[in-house]
C-alpha cells in the first residue's frame, strides 16, 4: 500500500433531513486496486463523486496530491447534447485527443461518429470507457463499469486494468470483475466505512466475522430493535450459507443434463427416451435464423425440459436476443420449428425495467394500496414480504421515482415472483443489483418450482445459477454445455489449448533419481508452515493498526513504517508458499 495521493478527512454529507455521512475517513494509494461495496442507497455513487470532486461535502477536507488527475467513469453518463458519440468523448474537462479516443474505441469495437441518440446502451458505455481510459488518469473512478458490456469488452477492460499503472476505485456487482482485479476493499456500510487491504476475493468472510460480531453484539444488548436492524443488514449472510445446499443441489442438476446433452450418441438416446419428452417445455427442431445476408442461429437441436435454468451468453451482437425470442415464441424461426408447452405461463423481467410508474408508491406496486400480497397463492403481509426482498418496511409509502435504480430492479422481481408462473425470462437481471440483492435473486432462482431463461454477463452469476449453458459465437453455431459460464469457456479454450501444446511442448527431460529430499530441503518443508503462519500473524497486526483511517494524518512515519512492512511480508509469504509447495509436490513425487 502506498502513501495517499487522494483523500478525504472528516467526511460528511447531509442528504435530506439527516446525514448520508458522518466523519468519514478515506484515502486512494498510488498503485490502490479498491472495490468500494455497499448495499443500494449506501451512497457509493455520492461517494466517488465526492471523491472526484463532482459534489462538494458539508464537512470534511479533500486532499489530493497537487498534479493528480482524477477521472469518474459514471454508471449513466449525460449524452443529450452531443450530435456524436465522438464529441461527448473530446467534451471531458480535460479532453482528450480525437485520435486518442479512437485508438482505445478502436479496442473495444465501437464506432465514434455514430449519433449519440441512437446509441445503443453497449454502445455508450464502450464511448464513456473511451473518453475517460483516454485522458490517462491518475485515479480512475468507476461506476458500475460492466454494466452494458459483452463479455469480450468484459475481458479487454479487465486486461486494460490490469495493466494499469495508476489507482482505481470500482463499484460493481461483477464478482468475478472485482476477485480478478481488486486488492484492496472499501465497505460503506449505514453511515460508516471500513477499510481492509484485501482483494473482493475475501470480502465475504470478512463481513461474515463483523455480521457475527454484531450479532454477538446486540445479543448482549438484548434489544429487539438493534436484532431488527440487524435481520435488515446482515440476513443475507444466513442466506449464503443454505445458497452453500443449493449450489450441491445445481451440480446434481448439471450432471443429469450432462448425461442427456453429453456427445451425439447420449444426446439421441436421451430425446428419444418418453420421459424426457414428457418433461420438455419448449422444442427446438432445426432452427435456423438469418436477418439479411446474416445467419444468426443455424441448424439449432435443443429440448428446454420442466426445471431447467437455462443461460444464454455471447457478445453483443452474437444473437443472445434473437434466441430467446425464438425459444419464448416471440419471433418464429426460417426454418425448423419452436413447439412450447400449452400449459406455458411466462413472465418477463427485461433490462430496461421499464413496467412501473415512478409516481406510484411501493404499496400500489406489490399490492394495489392494500396490506396483503398474494404471492403464487399465499397470501402474505406486505411489510414482511418486502423484508423478503431486503427492503425497510418503512419504505412501504415512497414513490417509485424516489427508489435508486437498484431499489426499482429489486422491487420489479419482488411483484413479478409473486405471480403464478411456470416460466421465467431475465434478461440482463443483475445491473443495478448490489451484491446481496444478487445472493437473494441466486435464491429466489434456485427455489423457483418452474424453468428459467436467463441473457446475462454477469459470470459468477451463471456459473451459480443455471444448470445448461447456451453459448453463441456469432456464426450461428450454438454451443449446448452442461454448466455455467466458466464450463463453456473450457469448452472453447481447452481444444486450442490441447492443440497449441502438443504443437510447441518439448519433451520433458527424463527424470533424475532421487529417493529423498536433501537436509537443506527437508528442514525447509518442515519448518515453512510454522513461518507463515507467523508472518500471516505479523500481517494481520499490521493491517489492524493501519485499519485506523486516521493514522495517516496522525502519524504519517508509522502509517509508512507498517505500510513498507506489509509490502515486504506479503512478497516473504509468497516466496515461501512458492518454496513450500514446490517442497511438497516433490514429497509426493517422492513416494
Amino acid at each position: 500500500m502506498a502513501a495517499p495521493i487522494l483523500s478525504y478527512e472528516g467526511l460528511g454529507l447531509v442528504q435530506g433531513s439527516g446525514w448520508l455521512f458522518q466523519n468519514l475517513d478515506i484515502y486512494v494509494g498510488e498503485r490502490d486496486r479498491l472495490a468500494l461495496i455497499g448495499r443500494n442507497g449506501a451512497g457509493k455513487t455520492t461517494l466517488l463523486k465526492l471523491l472526484a470532486g463532482q459534489i462538494d461535502a458539508d464537512k470534511g477536507k479533500r486532499v489530493i496530491v497537487p498534479g493528480t488527475h482524477v477521472v469518474m467513469l459514471e454508471q449513466e453518463p449525460d449524452f443529450s447534447s452531443f450530435a456524436t458519440l465522438m464529441d461527448f468523448a473530446v467534451a471531458a474537462p480535460n479532453a482528450p485527443e480525437a485520435y486518442e479516443v479512437a485508438a482505445i474505441a478502436d479496442q473495444l469495437g465501437i464506432d465514434m461518429s455514430r449519433t449519440a441518440a441512437s446509441a445503443s446502451g453497449g454502445e455508450r458505455r464502450r464511448a464513456a470507457l473511451a473518453r475517460a481510459l483516454a485522458q490517462n488518469p491518475d485515479v480512475l473512478l468507476l461506476d458500475e463499469p460492466t454494466n452494458h458490456l459483452d463479455l469480450a469488452a468484459i475481458d479487454w477492460l479487465e486486461s486494460w486494468l490490469a495493466r494499469y499503472t495508476g489507482a482505481f476505485v470500482a463499484i460493481s456487482h461483477d464478482r468475478t470483475f472485482l476477485t480478478r482485479l481488486t486488492r484492496q476493499t472499501l465497505w460503506l456500510d449505514r453511515g460508516s466505512i471500513r477499510r481492509k487491504e484485501i482483494g473482493f476475493g475475501g470480502f465475504e468472510e470478512w463481513s461474515d466475522a463483523v455480521a457475527a460480531e454484531e450479532a454477538r453484539a446486540a445479543q448482549r444488548l438484548d434489544s429487539k430493535l438493534r436484532l431488527e436492524a440487524h435481520w435488515l443488514e446482515r440476513g443475507v449472510t444466513a442466506r449464503r450459507k443454505r445458497n452453500q445446499g443449493r449450489l450441491e443441489k445445481l451440480k446434481e442438476m448439471r450432471a443429469t443434463r450432462a448425461a442427456m446433452i453429453g456427445g451425439p450418441g447420449v444426446a439421441k438416446l436421451g430425446l428419444a427416451n418418453d420421459d424426457v419428452r414428457s418433461k420438455s417445455v419448449i422444442v427446438a427442431e432445426g432452427v435456423s435464423k438469418s436477418f439479411g445476408d446474416r445467419t444468426i442461429i443455424k441448424n439449432f437441436d435443443f429440448r428446454v425440459q420442466r426445471g431447467d435454468r437455462i443461460g444464454i451468453v455471447g457478445s453483443n451482437g452474437a444473437g443472445k436476443s434473437t434466441l430467446l425470442k425464438l425459444l419464448t415464441g416471440e419471433i418464429q424461426p426460417d426454418e425448423g420449428s419452436i413447439t412450447l408447452a400449452p400449459t406455458l405461463d411466462g413472465i418477463i423481467i427485461d433490462q430496461q425495467r421499464s413496467l412501473m410508474s415512478p409516481d406510484k408508491t411501493v404499496r400500489d406496486i406489490l399490492s394495489d394500496g392494500g396490506d396483503w400480497v398474494e404471492v403464487r397463492g399465499v397470501k402474505k403481509h406486505i411489510q414482511g414480504y418486502l423484508k423478503e426482498f431486503l427492503f425497510d418496511p418503512g419504505v412501504m409509502e415512497a414513490s417509485v421515482g424516489a427508489l435508486s435504480g437498484g431499489e426499482r430492479s429489486r422491487l420489479l422481481l419482488a411483484r413479478e415472483f409473486a405471480r403464478e408462473s411456470n416460466l421465467l425470462v431475465l434478461d440482463e437481471p443483475t445491473n443495478d443489483l448490489d451484491l446481496e440483492t444478487l445472493d437473494l435473486l441466486q435464491e429466489v432462482i434456485a427455489d423457483y418450482a418452474g424453468t428459467v431463461l436467463l441473457v446475462s454477463h454477469d459470470r459468477d452469476f451463471l456459473d451459480r445459477t443455471v444448470t445448461v449453458t447456451l453459448g453463441l459465437d456469432g456464426t450461428g453455431k450454438v454451443d449446448i454445455v452442461a454448466g455455467g459460464y466458466a464450463d463453456w469457456e473450457a469448452k472453447r479454450i481447452k481444444p486450442n489449448a490441447v492443440k497449441t501444446k502438443a504443437a510447441t511442448a518439448a519433451p520433458p527431460p527424463p527424470p533424475t533419481a532421487r529417493k529423498k529430499l536433501s537436509y537443506k530441503d527437508q528442514r525447509d518443508y518442515d519448518l515453512l508452515p510454522a513461518r507463515i503462519e507467523e508472518i500471516e500473524a505479523e500481517m494481520a497486526k499490521a493491517e489492524t493498526e493501519l485499519s485506523d483511517g486516521k493514522l495517516f494524518t496522525r502519524d504519517n512515519a508509522r502509517f509508512n513504517a507498517l505500510t513498507a512492512k506489509l509490502d515486504t511480508l506479503r512478497e516473504e509469504k509468497a516466496a515461501a508458499e512458492d518454496r513450500w509447495l514446490a517442497l511438497a509436490e516433490e514429497v509426493e513425487s517422492l513416494a
